[in-house]
């Protein structure tokens, strides 16, 4: 699928609601096949479809179809990947994908920008309205961690919430889930997923948190 202003991260949720007689037709047959199927954004600039070049791909994992045709589904992401040239455009894109995995994730410095990411998460939270950012978050965390007995969204703490975040020992899935439940600029979450370099990838979002919904949101991949 090709959406405006939507990115598709490893572990997050994705709620779509499915009504194009392609992406009908198209949800058809990834249910009756892998259950997979690929997300990009759809390039600002461009006048006509054009998926960018990085996107996510996710499983199914839940799926309701209405009377007329319609669907809602939960799409929950799995990987990063590269799309090559399009093999079919009609009656919905198909394009051969390349997995990317993570580099440099092993590093003094990960492990000083992480710290200084959930310093600017806490910043966040502490400046949120009760009820706002916090329970968000929690879903997205749910997938990730396997918490089976977490608290309610609504009572839930600060103190609580970071301690999830600290359960989160892979710095690559707590750049990606900070990242798609705090920064709303399309651009910025797009920059995030197409940078593969986990130090990299963690200075861009301490750059965008910093920048909160100022100038940030204008700040290009370089």
């Amino acid at each position: 699928m090709t959406l405006p202003s939507v990115t598709l991260f490893p572990q997050a949720l994705l709620p779509l609601f499915i009504f194009e007689p392609r992406y009908r037709k198209m949800l058809r047959d990834t249910l009756q096949g892998s259950r997979i199927f690929a997300v990009a954004m759809q390039k600002p600039e461009a006048l006509r479809e054009a998926p960018t070049e990085i996107a996510g791909v996710g499983l199914v994992r839940a799926c309701v179809t209405h009377p007329d045709g319609t669907s809602h589904l939960v799409l929950q992401g799995l990987a990063r990947v590269e799309l090559g040239a399009p093999i079919q455009q009609k009656p919905y894109r198909i394009h051969p994908i390349k997995p990317l995995e993570t580099k440099g994730s092993d590093t003094i410095i990960v492990e000083a920008l992480t710290a200084k990411v959930l310093d600017l998460v806490a910043e966040r939270f502490e400046h949120s309205p009760q009820g706002g950012a916090v329970p968000q978050v929690l879903n997205e965390l749910y997938p990730v961690t396997g918490e089976s007995n977490a608290l309610a969204p609504d009572k839930v703490t600060l103190d609580q919430m970071m301690k999830y975040f600290s359960k989160l020992e892979n710095p690559s899935q707590l750049a990606d889930l900070v990242t798609c439940t705090l920064l709303t600029a399309p651009n910025q979450r797009q920059t995030i997923l197409e940078t593969v370099n986990l130090e990299e990838r963690l200075k861009y979002l301490i750059h965008f948190l910093m920048a909160g919904s100022g100038d940030g949101g204008k700040t290009e991949k370089t």
